[in-house]
């Protein structure tokens, strides 16, 4: 099975991207592992943390119906995050 390596926070020179790798770090969402793959291509991690921010953190939805949501999604496929 093909493996994607975690990108080094330490390579990231762009603190916009260090923070939403450290942010992920601290807070443990998005998880972490896959924010570091995403790393791996810049526009991508941006963009993926731009519309976190604006539908999960924010947005009209309350944040515990959201996790749960995220929660139900999570075991419905079997995924072990």
């Amino acid at each position: 099975m093909p493996r994607i390596s975690y990108f080094p926070v330490e390579r990231l020179t762009d603190p916009e991207l260090r923070g939403y790798l450290e942010h992920a770090a601290r807070h443990g969402t998005p998880r972490p592992e896959s924010q570091a793959i995403r790393a791996h291509v810049p526009a991508v991690l941006r963009s993926f943390s731009s519309n976190w921010e604006a539908v999960f953190r924010n947005g009209l939805v309350p944040h515990q119906l959201k996790e749960l949501c995220r929660v139900y999604v999570s075991k419905t496929v079997v995924c072990h995050y």
